[in-house]
This record gives structure tokens, C-alpha cells and sequence, in this order.
């Protein structure tokens, strides 16, 4: 279903304000998760603790599996927070949605390309920081130039391929998702019959899609650590 973006015009600048909403509860949510599993730590872990615990053991896993820790580990703060981040906003939009005066107020922050688009932007711009960082400048220079002095326009566009891929597969996936739940919504409201024939598969649905936010989670921080990796590890 189709409703307009709440849009606010501020010094010739336009802002979506569902975007800002729902990134701000997004980023309050995870804040909160990061709180509530740090207030009272125990030797035995237990509850929030212990599931935050895992979601430390299971990103340590994933930059393990990328570049050596020597290299990886100071990212895996960031490995945390962008699972945890993009996880969260998945969701979001899979409960309801609020729409107001045919705007839609309530919905995922990454149903939208320009927060996935952002996200992805901000990953790749990291790894070049990052590159420079650790190796220099004129080092980090050359491998763009490797193996032949010819393969650097190739990797420019590269660069701007992971960029897009990384944001739109993102968005695409959650998009869409929301698009069919709000179909299969739509159906409810056709009396009785369309009520029992769409209720199962919404319930179906709404379970696949929670299993689609996780992959797509895991797939986003998972790349994310194969871009820094191709540019801080010495054996890429």
C-alpha cells in the first residue's frame, strides 16, 4: 500500500520525519538492551546479561572468520552495534504501522533506501579511514593500483558496487516484506471470510520475516567486516 512520506522543510532542506521517529526509537532500543544487560553484571550470567554475552561471542566469531583479531578486534564494538542496530530496525515495522492522514509515521528505518543507503555509506567510508589509519596513506594508495596500474578504475566502481549492494539488498528485503504484510492487512478488512483466509498466512509471514530481519542482520555486519578486513589486513 502506498502512503506519503511526512516530510518537514527546515533552511531549504527536506526531512522525513518518520525516518528521524523511528531511527531515534530504534537507537533508544538498542541503548536500552545495552543498559539493562550492563547494570548488574555476574560472574554467572544470566538472562539480558547472558544473551548480550552471546551476541559478543557470536561477533568475535565473525571478525575471526574475516582478518586476525590482532586487526579486527578493535571493531568489535562496532560489529555489535550495527547486528544489534539493523536487527532492531528490522522489526520494528513487522508488529503494525501507523498511518496519519495517508502518512506513514510508524514502519522499519530500513524500509527506506536512504537509511540503508546511509548505513552502507558510513561501512565503506570506515574501511577507507581505517585503511589509511593502519597503513598509511601512500601504502593504502597502491592497492588500488594492484595488481596492474590499469585495475584501479575497476576499483573505484567496486567501491561504489559494495556501497550500493551493501544498502539496497538491505532494503529490499525489508521493503518488501512490509509491502505483503500490509497487503495481506488489507485483506482483514474484507469481512469475515477475507479475515480467516488472510490470518494464517500473516501469522506465517510475520514469523519468515522476523527470520529474514535476523539473516539480513547477520549479512550486513558480516560483509561489513569483509570490507574492513580487504583494507586493514596485510593478506588481502
Amino acid at each position: 500500500m502506498h502512503h506519503e512520506a511526512p516530510i518537514y522543510t527546515f533552511l531549504g532542506l527536506d526531512f522525513n520525519l518518520a525516518n528521524v521517529l523511528m531511527i531515534t526509537v530504534a537507537s533508544a532500543i538498542v541503548f536500552l538492551i545495552a543498559v539493562l544487560s550492563t547494570r548488574k553484571l555476574a560472574m554467572n550470567p544470566t538472562g539480558i546479561q547472558n544473551f548480550m554475552e552471546w551476541i559478543m561471542d557470536f561477533i568475535k566469531g565473525i571478525i575471526n572468520s574475516t582478518m586476525d583479531w590482532k586487526d579486527g578486534g578493535r571493531f568489535h564494538v562496532l560489529g555489535i552495534t550495527l547486528i544489534m542496530y539493523v536487527f532492531v530496525s528490522n522489526m520494528l515495522g513487522l508488529p503494525f504501522s501507523i498511518v496519519i492522514d495517508n502518512e506513514l509515521w510508524w514502519k522499519s528505518p530500513t524500509a527506506d533506501p536512504v537509511v540503508t543507503l546511509t548505513l552502507a555509506t558510513m561501512v565503506v567510508a570506515l574501511s577507507h579511514y581505517y585503511g589509511v589509519k593502519l597503513k598509511g596513506t601512500a601504502a593504502y594508495g597502491k592497492e588500488f593500483f594492484k595488481p596492474f596500474w590499469f585495475m584501479f578504475p575497476i576499483k573505484i566502481i567496486e567501491e561504489f558496487a559494495n556501497t550500493l549492494t551493501l544498502g539496497l539488498r538491505l532494503y529490499g528485503n525489508i521493503y518488501a516484506g512490509e509491502i505483503l504484510l500490509s497487503l495481506l492487512a488489507a485483506s482483514l478488512a474484507t469481512g469475515v471470510g477475507g479475515h480467516l483466509a488472510a490470518i494464517v498466512p500473516m501469522l506465517a509471514w510475520q514469523g519468515f520475516s522476523i527470520f529474514v530481519g535476523a539473516i539480513q542482520a547477520f549479512i550486513f555486519t558480516m560483509l561489513t567486516m569483509v570490507y574492513l578486513a580487504h583494507k586493514v589486513s596485510n593478506d588481502h
